[in-house]
């Protein structure tokens, strides 16, 4: 994702501060859906996490949603995977934008102006497993049939250069999974190349990157779990069988060069190398069930959530020596989260002969150093000027937290609100 959050011209010697950082997390709920009754008990919520004051909100209800599989940030907007919808989103207010129909949705992924969804059911048949929409508005653009298409279900999707390299896995017709990498050009919205992952690479449930290889977690037949790695130089692939159970659906994840993993049922997440296709021991200081794994890019941070599946919700925070540093309550079933990460590119912060104090603070900053009749504006990193102000104080226990920059005369300091 690319993002600029806003440009200030400084006229003054200055010194460059642009990172990227971590604007928020969001967390798809999945709620609760009683299939034996046939009714909603917990809506399908997102919710948006905030890094710097640790304080977590629901932004949005999916209203009639029996759960949500995906979603993916692009730009100033986030596309939801719901159910029997895929919904466009505001990023920074969480509005909705657009929406279209799309039953059995399962993930999502972004090229250019195109959006990439693919398809499927317990026990339903489609006659088309992969979509293609415009992101602007979310018109369909094609819909691939199961002789142009994939023949079966179809989940995660990973884009390398002109290439969505898609899992076909049929993991919804018991005792008929399929274990298949399929290729959608993007250049021409073609589909075809597929690989099959052998007996043992079965029912793909997660699809990770990493070097010039993609690697898939699998299910199996529900009896057992293995890792594949498919060379996407050869487009060859290799399974490595790790356990005679299963790890469920969603509990692994890349962190640094190991997926980390979880067997359905246990406590103890398990490391596996990635370089050496082996598993090297299981992950110390960490005992808990989880239900999604997901690690910030920047930071390093490991965030995991846990889950009774029909009235809560928690997700936590592991530093890289696996203590946990934070947690916070969520919605039912936390199953995606996804992290908001902004460049501060083209911002300056200029070293003054100003002070703020305190920094950071809870409501009130003095200015020391500015003259009688400058005027201080404090700016949000949308670049909307929140106050102004000629005194020496300001008072900023009604603005949410967050990074502010001070602006006097041409120059510009930090300052972070808890």
């Amino acid at each position: 994702m690319k993002k600029a959050l806003i440009t200030l011209s400084l006229f003054a010697s200055s010194w460059s501060f642009a990172q990227n950082q971590l604007h928020q997390v969001l967390v798809v709920n999945e709620g609760f859906y009683d299939y034996q009754t046939g009714s909603i008990v917990e809506p399908v919520t997102i919710g948006s996490y905030d890094p710097i004051s640790q304080q977590y909100q629901v932004v949005d209800t999916l209203e009639n949603m029996r759960f949500a599989s995906d979603l993916v940030i692009d730009g100033n907007f986030y596309y939801v995977a719901a159910d029997s919808k895929i919904f466009k989103m505001d990023l920074n207010t969480h509005q909705e934008i657009a929406n279209v129909a799309c039953p059995g949705v399962r993930n999502l992924a972004i090229y250019q102006d195109k959006l990439i969804a693919t398809r499927g059911e317990y026990l339903t048949t489609y006659d088309s497993y992969l979509h293609v929409y415009q992101t602007s508005d979310l018109q369909l653009v094609q819909a691939f049939d199961t002789i142009t298409g994939p023949k079966w279900a179809t989940q995660n999707i990973v884009i390398d250069g002109t290439t969505a390299y898609l899992v076909v896995n049929n993991a919804y017709d018991w005792g008929n999974e399929k274990g298949i990498i399929g290729q959608l050009n993007l250049s021409n919205l073609s589909y075809g190349n597929e690989v099959d992952l052998g007996p043992d690479g079965k029912n793909p449930d997660n699809l990770i990157k990493f070097g010039s290889a993609l690697y898939t977690v699998n299910n199996k037949d529900w009896t057992g779990t293995s890792i594949s790695k498919f060379e996407l130089t050869t487009l060859t692939p290799s399974t490595v069988n790790i356990t005679n159970a299963i790890a469920g659906c969603g509990t692994s994840a890349l962190r640094d060069d190991k997926i980390t993993y979880q067997i359905s049922a246990e406590t103890s997440l398990n490391n596996f190398d990635v370089n050496g296709m082996n598993n090297i021991g299981p992950v110390n200081g960490i005992n808990m069930n989880f239900y999604e794994l997901a690690q910030e890019p920047l930071s390093g941070d490991f965030y995991a959530s846990s889950t009774d599946f029909f009235s809560t919700g928690t997700v936590y925070i592991y530093d890289a020596s696996n203590t946990e540093i934070h947690q916070f309550a969520a919605g039912v079933s936390p199953g995606t989260i996804v992290f908001d990460i902004r460049s501060s590119a083209g911002m300056t912060e200029t070293i003054t002969n100003f002070s703020i104090s305190p920094n950071p603070t809870n409501d009130i900053i003095t200015i020391q150093g500015k003259s009688t009749n400058d005027v201080i504006n404090l700016i949000d990193l949308n670049g909307t000027t929140v106050l102004s102000s000629n005194e020496s104080t300001l008072d900023i226990s009604n603005l949410p937290a967050g990074i502010y920059f001070v602006h006097i005369n041409g120059t510009c300091q930090k300052v972070m609100k808890r």
